[in-house]
Order: C-alpha cells, then sequence, then structure tokens
C-alpha cells in the first residue's frame, strides 16, 4: 500500500518484502492497479537491499512504540552505510524525518473483571483511558533525526516531579512520528505509535512534590522483556527544613 501510494509522486518504485508469501500476495493486488507495473517488488531483507541507482525517498515503517521489536534503526543505519559507500552523498530523504520518544510515571489499574494482571498493555494514543492516572507530564528522552548518526540503544535516567498522589505501579512509553516537516507552514506531520505501559515490579507510593527518578537501558529493536527488565525506579519525599523564628530581640 505504501508503495503504491508513493508512486502518485514518483516514476519509479522498489518494494522490499521479506516474507515470500507477503511478496507473492503484493504482486497479485499490484496487477489490479493502474500503473501497478512501475512498483518493482523485491524479495529481500532489508537489511541487505540497496535499489540498483539512487533514489529520493526511502520510507520506512518498521515502527514500534519505543522503538522496540522492529529494526526500524539498525535498518536505516545500514542502509545509509551502504548508500554512501555505493553512490556516495547526499543521502534520500527518510519518511518518517523524525522521532521523539518521551516517558511517562503512570497509576494503572491492572485489573480486568476481578483477575489482576499485570503486564505490558498497549494504549490507543488517541482515546482516553479511564484505567489510567498520570502522576506527572511525559518527559522526552531521545529525539533523533534520521538524517543524523543513529544510536544502537535508547539509555535514559533523570527526575520527574509528582504531580499529584498515587501508586506508581507503571511507566508510560510514548512515540510520536514526524513523518514529514512541512517547512512554509512551520508545522509538522505526525503519527503516533501506540502507547505501552510497562509494569512496575516494585509498585512504589508517591506523594504531590516527590521525586520520581526512572532510569533503563535497551537495544533499539529489542523485546518487551528487555525493556522490562532494564527498568530501576526510586521516590524520595522533597526535603523539608525547619527554620527556627527569630528571637524576640533580634534586629
Amino acid at each position: 500500500m505504501l508503495s503504491y501510494f508513493a508512486l502518485q509522486k514518483a516514476g519509479k518504485v522498489w518494494c522490499v518484502e521479506r516474507n515470500p508469501e507477503l511478496v507473492v500476495k503484493a504482486r497479485e493486488i499490484l496487477a489490479l492497479n493502474p500503473r501497478g507495473d512501475k512498483i518493482e517488488i523485491i524479495e529481500a531483507d532489508a537489511f541487505n537491499f540497496l535499489p540498483p541507482e539512487p533514489v529520493d525517498v526511502v520510507i520506512c515503517e518498521m515502527l514500534h512504540v519505543a522503538m522496540l521489536r522492529e529494526k526500524q534503526i539498525p535498518v536505516i543505519t545500514s542502509f545509509k552505510e551502504r548508500y554512501i559507500a555505493q553512490f556516495g552523498k547526499p543521502l534520500p530523504l527518510f519518511v518518517p524525518e523524525a522521532l521523539i520518544q518521551a516517558v511517562q510515571p503512570v497509576e494503572h489499574d491492572f485489573n480486568y473483571e476481578g483477575y489482576f494482571a499485570p503486564t505490558p498493555l498497549f494504549q490507543d494514543a488517541h482515546s482516553p483511558h479511564a484505567k489510567t492516572r498520570e502522576l506527572a507530564a511525559p518527559v522526552v528522552y531521545q529525539l533523533l533525526a534520521y538524517q543524523d548518526p543513529l544510536p544502537a540503544h535508547c539509555v535514559w535516567k533523570g527526575l520527574l516531579t509528582a504531580a499529584q498522589s498515587g501508586l506508581f505501579n507503571g511507566l508510560r512509553f510514548i512515540t510520536k512520528n514526524i513523518l514529514a516537516i512541512v517547512a512554509e507552514n512551520q508545522t509538522t506531520i505526525d503519527w503516533h505509535c501506540q502507547y505501552l505501559i510497562i509494569p512496575l515490579s516494585h509498585p512504589l507510593k508517591v506523594a504531590q512534590g516527590d521525586s520520581i527518578e526512572i532510569s533503563f537501558s535497551y537495544e533499539t529493536g529489542a523485546s518487551l522483556a528487555d525493556l522490562e527488565a532494564s527498568v530501576n525506579t526510586s521516590v524520595q519525599a522533597p526535603s523539608v527544613y525547619y527554620v527556627p523564628p527569630a528571637s524576640a530581640g533580634a534586629a
């Protein structure tokens, strides 16, 4: 589908697909559409494929919240290295162009009809979530542009201040993809992955004003379990100092 949409603005499109069954079906469906013959379906691993000539745009939709599971970043990193070696610079435009990742402490009700199951879960990014209470605003832990060198790991350690009291029992990960930057309007075209909530193995009570320390480290494309195992959290109440009143004879 993305290849066909790209064709509306292109003279030639190469589509890379590793699954042989999807290759066959894609060719069948494209043959039913106008100019479908202008799309060449390549059965290959995107880690190894390079187009036979320079291209203007590369669309890679191997996207997953927190850059887990899918190999979006490793694939584009590999492509850039091989492309420059073969064709030199400049690199083509990448879609998405950029990525913003954030994390947020939450209190989530992991009870389902009386069944308690604190497991990782996904949420629609544009729907209300009655079972989730935000204990603090999201904080950005990664911002990258695909034209720049890309990190192999996502590593972060930081402090947040609790905006309200509650049971800190989950971390919500938020991933916003910048599909395009519209310079003339000074706007972006955005697409959110689903939110991901990782439950804490040891929930912590927090009060408004408490400092919440969060740290994690995982490889891009890693599993949910890898992220879950790397999470460390702690809560510290704000320091309170007693200042004695001035004596009666003090100036």
